[in-house]
């Protein structure tokens, strides 16, 4: 039986839960920039001056499946906006809208976005799909998803181990996606190369809806340029770029009339609140702990951690789903209701899933957050798991935490993919001269968590409130219900985990009907699938196989 068809056997229980970071793709996010550089703040006697579009071509041949394709790389920036400027010119003296009254505060704010791209084009592809391609963070740069999993050379990394100290190695690589789509990466503002500028610029841009409406503005005008309005158009986003997936693609549809042909999902959250990360802080919601279980379970397997010999994982994942959603869910509901029986008995199911000591499992009742668990499971050899993926372990910074201080799986990748990006950006797409790249930056604290659902006029919650952009999927959904959407996920990812995607999807708004519109693809890796070899390949062969499907080409 399919992985699908056993989860669609499962049953349902409810429940949130809010975490209190997100998801960046490796490499621990930069401190603030105490001072901003020339690329970011320009200035001209303290004036405010805009960004330029820029670019640069150079071409290339990447060899897919024995078959060498020709291609045409542009790396350059398109200047965007916030959702509420318009094109009415200022005073260049005062700065200001004359038509803003005394304050000058109008429609035409100064803050601006110079957002960075690479774009592949295949050499006489005629009418060709084009995809968006992103990582999340929020504050990431799509470093990762370029240079490990569809751009056309690839930075070579070991599988579950930290990779060697330079030289890196750059190599061919034959899982690019340039066979099926002309591709387009994009750095989210003030990652990468890309830059923000202008008054209130990390409120311009930092938040749920400014993000998305930000990489409306770029989608839209990329089309423009590049003649691209009558492609098959797809986007593809990794975690944080999960949700901001979501919200872009009901963006685009319902405010700009864009319809896609699919969207594509790389360790997907949409739901911030069936986080694993310190759901403690949202007590009597219980949800969180469930859906991460079979990730836990997965993780012990992988490490021989369980008691009992378990020879498949997908058996194992089976009877862990339908446990957590359950007894399991049961139990948690009971609370304080639940006799000390009862509360050992799961326990000790527990103990069987997870390696856990049953008496840390009571002390912790029933509950087990992922700074928990990373820090325990291998606590008797002096080793942290993973949390991007849990195959990777490294040193205990400090035995004695509550929750783990590190991901070891972020310090084991970061530096190859920042190194061998910067020397390949350089040398053979002739970018970034006089210039600094920043693979993440530092959001938390500035990020804006509010969101407007489709059809609320007004925000739900705080600013650090978590978010739900479940409805957002839901509606583009429904207003094309052509809209195919896939969902990629790594069994040993413990930042999203696998069966809170299943879940989230299981309960969108939608008809009944429509669920027939998503696909499911597992992999034995983690948030970063494409870190295996093995599961880069199969997704390279389900990505492109979901696009000829779905591209309305005939092929």
């Amino acid at each position: 039986m399919s992985r699908f068809k056993l989860r669609a056997c499962l049953g349902v229980a409810a429940a949130l839960a809010l975490p209190a970071y997100l998801f960046a793709a490796p490499g621990a996010p930069n401190p603030p920039d105490r001072k901003s550089d020339s690329e970011t703040e320009k200035a001209d006697g303290g004036k405010f001056q805009p960004f330029k579009a820029d670019s640069v071509s150079s071409s290339g041949t990447v060899t897919i499946g024995g078959q060498a394709i020709s291609y045409q790389a542009i790396a350059g920036t398109l200047i965007v906006h916030p959702k509420d400027w318009d094109d009415v010119p200022r005073d260049p003296k005062t700065d200001k809208n004359p038509g803003a009254g005394d304050e000058g505060e109008g429609k035409n704010p100064t803050a601006e976005a110079s957002m960075f791209y690479v774009a592949y084009f295949k050499n006489g592809g005629g009418t060709r799909p084009v995809t968006f391609v992103y990582n999340g963070g929020p504050g990431s740069a799509t470093v990762w998803l370029h240079m490990g999993a569809f751009g056309p050379r690839r930075i070579v990394t070991a599988t579950d181990a930290h990779t060697p100290a330079a030289p890196y190695s750059l190599t061919n690589n034959a899982a690019s996606l340039l066979d099926a789509t002309d591709l387009v990466f994009i750095d989210a503002p003030g990652t990468g190369f890309s830059r923000i500028a202008g008054k209130d610029k990390e409120k311009a841009f930092f938040g749920v809806d400014q993000d998305a409406y930000a990489f409306a503005e770029f989608i839209s005008q990329f089309l423009s340029k590049y003649g691209r309005w009558n492609s098959p158009k797809y986007l593809f986003g990794e975690s944080y770029g999960t949700p901001r997936s979501a919200v872009l693609i009901n963006q685009l549809q319902s405010d700009r009339a864009i319809d896609f042909n699919g969207v594509i999902l790389l360790s997907q959250i949409l739901n911030f609140d069936l986080s694993p990360d310190r759901p403690t802080g949202n007590p009597g919601i219980d949800l969180p702990y469930q859906t991460v279980l079979p990730t836990y379970a997965a993780t012990a397997w992988y490490h021989k951690k369980l008691p009992g010999e378990r020879k498949e994982l997908e058996p194992l994942l089976a009877e862990v789903e339908k446990f957590a959603l359950g007894d399991y869910a049961r139990a948690l509901a009971a609370g304080s209701d639940l006799s000390a029986a009862d509360r050992r008995s799961i326990a000790d199911r527990l103990h069987q899933y997870t390696g856990l000591p049953v008496e840390y499992i009571l002390k912790a009742d029933l509950r087990i957050d992922g700074g928990e668990f990373r820090q325990n499971l291998q606590d008797d050899a002096g080793l942290t798991t993973g949390r991007l993926d849990t195959r990777f372990s490294g040193p205990d910074i400090d035995p004695l935490s509550q929750r783990a201080d590190y991901d070891p799986q972020s310090t084991a990748l970061g530096s190859a993919y920042v190194s061998g990006f910067n020397e390949y950006v350089r040398k053979d797409l002739h970018y970034g001269e006089g210039k600094s790249f920043k693979h993440s930056i530092q959001t938390f604290g500035t990020w804006n968590f509010q969101h407007s659902q489709p059809g609320q006029n007004q925000r739900p919650g705080s600013a650090r409130q978590g978010s739900n952009v479940m409805p957002d999927l839901a509606n583009a959904m429904k207003i094309n219900p052509n809209l195919k959407i896939q969902l990629n996920a790594g069994y040993f990812d413990l930042a999203t985990p696998f069966y809170q995607g299943v879940y989230e999807m299981h309960h969108l708004p939608i008809p009944a009907s429509l669920q027939a519109n998503i696909e499911y693809k597992f992999y034995d890796s983690g948030h970063m699938v494409y870190a295996k070899d093995s599961s880069l390949k199969l997704l390279h062969d389900n990505v492109a196989g979901f696009i000829r499907r779905t591209s309305n080409l005939g092929n």
